[in-house]
């Protein structure tokens, strides 16, 4: 579980967000803007009962993380409306998957020559998309109702020199079901599989473990939607079975070795544990200052009412891992209450936050010698961890604590796994943002997988930027997947430069290891303090 989830996961500018309860914090103001759009429009849902309607509408985005406010768009208020009524059937177990489908808009093409094409821009789009990605890169859209304006022209132009056009019908499909690993890429092979292309996704988990994916795909080469219905329920007939059924990736009997040792000197009782001020919150658990044995700590608690077997099995990891660590550079484990429904882990208390929130909420900028000095924190921290033959696997900037001293520490080992025997791993975790490429495809990995993510963190350490921050989560990630990667910023140590673009390969097997990259860094240092002594002598001396 990690407990800083959409930390950096904003697609676009925050608005004026304000405070609100549940997995939708911070989007009060802009579903006051549904609201009042759809009251003015004379929604019959609203206009009828006015008061329930608010109710279901807080619900539905309390449920919802803050990037689903986001990602609204303004002048389609009712696609709200849509989404409510498709989670709502999903909870049916004999509906599931839920999906619906609808056209959007017509694109036009454009053949400029005979060896490039070239895609008209948007002039007035029926529908708001964001940036769309397809196999070319980041591509504009066209209305067919402005296709009339391209017609008009000099009536004597050369025709036989005018452009090849051709049209490409875009359309949107809604799904919702369980939320479970890997749903994400077994509804983008269930779309590839009837030949659609997907441009864009958002994907979102409600707090009551469902899931919500919208995907603008093309592929489908008429407007009208009943074919392509058609071929889509064929498809999910064929995979039904796993994508309306909750997956369980440990049997019950792995889970009980990781916690047979209940007895032992890790189980605390939960009586002396005093829990204080709220922290930070995430889609299944919070966060909290605590005191036990007069010891300041952190108190990570899973709620009781999302408890389920793959939440219990990740508690269980989680705990087996924190066991076995102790490293200065690795949060210490002081215990968890391991007797449901009431679980919780307890780890000291960093004081000095997350990198994140250390960067960003103060916009931060590192001085070189700071910046050195963090970075070798982190790679002697993921150094002991490989060497112990552990991945961590959401390596970020939001799982990056510091103490009072300002040395860093690694945090959060809620997806952080034993490497398997076979050295390799191919689930998909972490997030998208600080991914890696092999793991975004669902491919084979290991520990180089949190070398790449590292290489995402220096560049945030540097630029004091979150990554790929005009694009949505999912945007990133499938850039990635083509080769995108952080703009290298003019201002930054050539030295690092260079370890960046090492680090984040798209080969593993070219990234470097923790342990060279720290040696080069704690090299880069010395050299930084003696200028900087040099820098600082007085005249004469």
């Amino acid at each position: 579980m990690d407990l800083a989830e959409g930390v950096g996961e904003s697609s676009s500018p925050p608005r004026s967000l304000g405070s609100s309860g549940g997995g939708g914090g911070g989007a009060y103001d802009i579903r006051n803007d549904v609201y009042n759009k759809l009251l003015e429009s004379g929604n019959e849902e609203v206009v009828n009962n006015p008061e329930l309607f608010r109710e279901q509408l807080e619900a539905h985005f309390n449920s919802l993380p803050s990037s689903y406010g986001l990602d609204i768009n303004m002048d389609r208020v009712e696609d709200v409306l849509l989404h409510q009524k498709v989670l709502a059937r999903a909870k049916d177990p004999d509906m599931r998957p839920v999906y619906h489908v609808r056209f959007l808009e017509l694109n036009v093409w454009t053949r400029v020559d005979d060896t490039a094409d070239q895609q008209i821009s948007n002039l007035a789009s029926t529908s708001k998309l964001h940036c769309k990605v397809d196999n070319e890169g980041i591509v504009p859209s066209l209305s067919r109702n402005n296709f009339n304006y391209m017609e008009s022209g000099n009536p004597a132009e050369d025709f036989s020199k005018r452009p090849e056009m051709s049209f490409i019908p875009v359309h949107e499909v809604i799904f919702s079901t369980l939320d479970k690993p890997k749903l994400l890429s077994q509804l983008s092979a269930l779309l590839s599989d009837i030949g659609l292309n997907i441009r864009e996704a958002h994907v979102f988990s409600t707090t009551d473990g469902y899931s919500l994916s919208v995907f603008v795909v093309d592929g489908w080469h008429v407007e009208d939607t009943k074919e392509l219905l058609e071929a889509l329920e064929k498809a999910i007939n064929r995979r039904k079975g796993s994508l309306s059924v909750p997956s369980c990736s440990q049997s019950s009997a792995e889970k009980a070795i990781c916690l047979k040792a209940k007895s032992g000197d890790w189980e605390i009782d939960r009586r002396l544990l005093k829990i204080g001020e709220k922290i930070a919150s995430g889609s299944c658990g919070d966060l909290y200052h605590g005191i036990y044995h007069g010891l300041d700590v952190a108190v990570k608690v899973l709620r009781s009412e999302h408890l389920n077997g793959n939440l219990e099995n990740e508690f269980a990891q989680e705990v087996a891992i924190l066991r076995q660590v102790l490293h200065k550079n690795v949060v210490r484990f002081i215990g968890a209450c391991s007797k449901s429904p009431h679980l919780c882990i307890v780890t000291e208390y960093m004081p000095g936050g997350s990198l994140y929130d250390y960067l960003h909420r103060n916009h931060i900028v590192l001085k070189l010698s700071q910046l050195l000095r963090f970075t070798i924190d982190i790679c002697k921290g993921m150094e002991y961890l490989h060497q112990n033959n552990i991945i961590h696997r959401d390596l970020k900037t939001a799982n990056l604590l510091m103490d009072a001293q300002k040395v860093v520490k690694v945090a959060d080992f809620g997806v952080a796994r034993f490497l398997n025997k076979g050295g390799v791993m191919t689930a998909e975790t972490g997030t998208y943002r600080w991914m890696a490429p092999e793991v975004i495809n669902h491919q084979p990995y290991d520990q180089k997988a949190d070398v790449f993510s590292f290489a995402i963190v220096l560049w945030e350490l540097v630029t004091a930027k979150v990554p790929y921050d005009s694009m949505t989560p999912l945007q990133a990630a499938l850039g990635v997947r083509q080769g995108l990667r952080p703009e290298l910023p003019n201002n930054a140590h050539p030295k690092l430069l260079e370890m960046m673009q090492r680090c984040w390969e798209a080969v593993p097997g070219n990234r470097p290891s923790f342990s060279e990259i720290r040696a080069e860094l704690e090299e880069l240092l010395h050299e930084v303090d003696i200028k900087e002594d040099d820098t600082e002598a007085p005249n004469g001396s």
